[in-house]
């Protein structure tokens, strides 16, 4: 028994009954992902807060609450566009309990009714994946948005004061798309040891190269529009040293 329970006050009485009645209401509590079904968008989440009980000798202790099921998992999304997360085992979440049973309409969308008459129940979790505890804490960018890895290795970084956006990766950069458009006012820079284009390119604009040009198949005149100068020398109006008539060579052409 609550020893408040023998006291002569309505007021004490009052606030023990409320306080009964409020330890059976869940709202929300931190939990540790323990699975995810990613073809079912939900997650079995394990609340990270022991509940308490109370034995017939009034001694409390503190015990593992039961695995949250089915616990549908929140995606950003709007419009038709969802960002996805590739949710794990041991992944901390936040699971919010909704004030009514969810069952029918979890099962059938829309707008349903209730298949049960339970209120804040341990049943009716959703799973927000993203918050952290202090020992899984890392560096958050004050200055711009990003998508990333959580050891920060890998990221696309949006400043929203200078408009620029990073790409960064020690790994490789694939596009699978079937188009691809980048539109940038300023300078557009790609730091890598090796860039591989699989297909024809088109440069509309001058190109400039510093290390030479290497390759197969032969360079072909007659697609390029305009004259080729190299050190000085035009492809299209230049002569030749030495000319003769007969068999003989000419000289190099200046």
């Amino acid at each position: 028994m609550d020893r408040r329970e023998r006291y002569n006050d309505p007021e004490e009485s009052l606030r023990v009954a409320l306080e009964g009645g409020q330890s059976k209401i869940w709202t929300a509590l931190p939990g540790i992902v323990q699975s995810f079904d990613a073809s079912r968008m939900v997650a079995v989440v394990q609340p990270a807060i022991n509940g308490v009980v109370r034995d017939q000798n009034g001694v409390f202790s503190s015990i593992q609450l039961p695995l949250l099921l089915d616990c549908p998992v929140f995606f950003p999304s709007g419009g038709g566009v969802t960002l996805t997360f590739p949710v794990s085992q041991g992944d901390e979440c936040l699971v919010v309990f909704a004030s009514r049973c969810i069952d029918s309409w979890w099962a059938q969308g829309g707008i349903q009714g209730q298949a049960e008459l339970r209120m804040h129940d341990l049943s009716d979790g959703f799973c927000l994946p993203g918050v952290r505890s202090q020992p899984r804490k890392f560096n958050v960018s004050t200055t711009g948005a990003q998508l990333r890895t959580d050891d920060g290795e890998a990221f696309i970084e949006l400043d929203p004061s200078s408009h620029n956006v990073i790409v960064n990766t020690p790994g490789n950069v694939t596009s699978i798309s079937n188009n691809a458009t980048v539109n940038a006012s300023g300078e557009t820079v790609i730091n890598s040891p090796q860039i591989i284009l699989n297909g024809a390119v088109t440069v509309n604009g001058l190109l400039t190269y510093t290390e030479g040009m290497v390759g197969s198949g032969g360079t072909h005149a007659a697609s390029i529009t305009g004259d080729v100068v190299a050190n000085g020398i035009s492809l299209v109006s230049h002569g030749h040293h030495g000319v003769q008539p007969g068999s003989g060579n000419t000289g190099g052409p200046f």
